[in-house]
């Protein structure tokens, strides 16, 4: 599979944040201080993404389908489907569960992609570092508006 099949199956699942936006419901639900500035996600995302495509293509081009592929497969599918539950069903509740397996899948591709490439894992890791904190932004924002799910 070439880099540009690797850009196509990524920029699919991105287009699910175009899809499934924000919104005027994300506007009235109450949010902790330190939520990033709307500017902050596109520009962040569009970055990640080119670095999972990057990284999934190296891992693919060294070893095909491995452990890693499964994991680097999973993350992507999980990533996918998080902005329809949060902001398309509004369960965010459900995309909790959601982003938890997609932090859990981030985490087996860096550890089985380390021995395939080690720059494939390391581009990994701004990734986690992002959706470690959209995982507790998350959190706090269904904590916070508990009583409009």
């Amino acid at each position: 599979m070439s880099a540009i099949v690797f850009g196509v199956i990524v920029l699919a699942a991105a287009s699910t944040g175009a899809i499934f936006k924000p919104g005027a419901w994300y506007e009235t639900l109450r949010k902790p201080s330190w939520t990033p500035p709307k500017w902050a996600f596109p520009v962040v995302w569009s970055v990640l993404y080119l670095m999972i495509g990057y990284a999934g293509w190296l891992v693919w081009t060294t070893s095909g389908w491995s452990m890693a592929m499964i994991f680097w497969s999973l993350q992507l599918v999980a990533n996918a489907v998080w902005s329809y539950l949060f902001f398309g069903l509004r369960r965010m509740d459900i995309a909790l569960a959601d982003i938890a397996i997609l932090w859990l899948s981030i985490v087996g591709f860096i550890l089985t992609a380390m021995a395939i490439s080690t720059l494939a894992a390391l581009l990994f890791l701004p990734y986690l570092a992002w959706v470690s904190t959209a995982a507790a932004l998350n959190h706090s924002v269904w904590r916070l508006n508990i009583q409009k799910v």
